[in-house]
């Protein structure tokens, strides 16, 4: 069992270990705003508190799973930053970014940032107790549903003004559609809901999770595809067709685990059927080297054949679930083929942590960063850490 994990062990080991030292500003006690391909730091960029709850979370479950007492005081130093310099203490919730002199850049209220500062804050509740954290969690959860639930058409709306009124730039980045619903907020509400009920059981918080999922079945998967749609006015109505290939794999896993969670036998039914048919749509999304595509936009009948990181990091969970769900070799093909092209392209063997991507012909995607606001430590590390779970738990079973 050991032979078969341990190059995952190693993996989650030299990630963290280079957010502990690159991405570290030892001047000032803090993780850098930004990193780039070389390691060089900017310390004046502004910090992300998406970047913030990652790195909280990855620390956090890393010692969770491994109780390597070195990971807890970066854990700590990443929730302090949450509960004392993101957090709006008038308005309530985090800032989406506070610049390098720890004052609120970006005030906007992003729904998807506060899910995961409710996602870092349980995982660090989850190893130390800390009431503070749960504290903050739930109070993320009564502002999510005070301000964003939508009680008429189901799910939540997307983003606020800092105190909590109308925001005109609903976007996470540029390059999304400006709507008021989207499939990623909903996706990782439900990551974080699931994380607050395993250490907060609460019957309001398993409701919720229960109407996620169902908005899940009922809206944002394609009933003809089995593909996520990914952007929605506030009635539900599709406003792209754009297809996101990591999105649907990271979704085959994801919903899972939240019926899971629940414990409800006809949910868990339910889903299973839903995560096998997302991880067959995004197969297509294959190539034959074992990477993963970015998207597809059927507009123009384009591929993007990029290799993003990420992308690369939920798809090897991903085939890895749906091989346990369904016993298909295929599954297991595919999570294998996946890990050796990370192994092969991803990995930055000489500097560090998981490179950005690389174009169709291997090339580097180059100027784009090793940590900001959207390269984090979290999609890699709990990858390495759910193929761990998932293995040692496979092998202890056969053997």
């Amino acid at each position: 069992m050991e032979i078969a994990v341990d190059i995952y062990y190693a993996e989650l080991e030299r990630i963290l270990n280079y957010w502990k030292t690159y991405a570290f500003d030892r001047a000032k006690g803090r993780f850098f705003g930004k990193v780039d391909n070389d390691n060089v730091a900017d310390s004046s960029a502004a910090l992300g508190s998406v970047l913030y709850s990652r790195i909280l979370w990855s620390f956090s479950a890393g010692y969770n799973l491994n109780r390597n007492h070195h990971y807890l005081p970066y854990a700590k130093i990443a929730f302090d930053y949450i509960a004392n310099k993101f957090w709006d203490k008038e308005f309530g919730g985090v800032y989406w970014t506070i610049d390098a002199n720890e004052q609120p850049a970006d005030d906007k209220k992003q729904i998807y940032a506060l899910a995961f500062a409710m996602y870092g804050c349980t995982e660090y509740y989850a190893i130390t107790k800390d009431k503070k954290a749960l504290e903050l969690s739930v109070e993320l959860f009564n502002l999510i549903e005070k301000y964003s639930f939508d009680s008429e058409k189901g799910g939540y709306l997307e983003a606020f003004s800092r105190d909590w009124g109308s925001a005109g730039d609903l976007r996470l980045s540029a390059k999304d559609e400006n709507e008021k619903k989207t499939m990623n907020t909903h996706l990782h509400i439900l990551e974080a809901y699931t994380n607050l009920y395993r250490v907060w059981p609460s019957d309001k918080v398993a409701v919720q999770i229960k109407g996620l999922l169902e908005v899940f079945f009922d809206h944002v998967i394609d009933s003809k595809t089995a593909h996520l749609l990914l952007f929605f006015d506030e009635n539900w109505i599709s406003k792209t067709n754009l297809t996101s290939y990591g999105h649907d794999i990271e979704a085959s896993w994801l919903l899972l685990e939240a019926a899971e969670v629940l414990g409800d036998e006809k949910l868990i039914a339910k889903t299973k059927e839903f995560s096998i048919k997302m991880a067959e749509a995004a197969s297509e999304g294959m190539e034959a080297d074992g990477s993963m595509n970015y998207e597809f936009e059927p507009v123009d009948n384009h591929l993007v054949r990029e290799k993003h990181w990420w992308v690369q990091a939920e798809a090897a969970v991903g085939f890895l679930n749906a091989w346990q769900l369904t016993g298909d070799d295929k599954f297991r093909s595919y999570f294998d083929q996946v890990w050796e092209f990370i192994d092969r392209h991803i990995l930055d063997k000489q500097k560090g942590e998981w490179y950005w991507g690389v174009h169709y012909d291997y090339t580097l995607m180059l100027g784009e960063d090793k940590a900001g606001l959207w390269k984090c430590p979290y999609h890699n590390s709990r990858a390495c850490m759910e193929i761990i779970n998932r293995l040692t738990k496979y092998y202890k079973s056969v053997n």
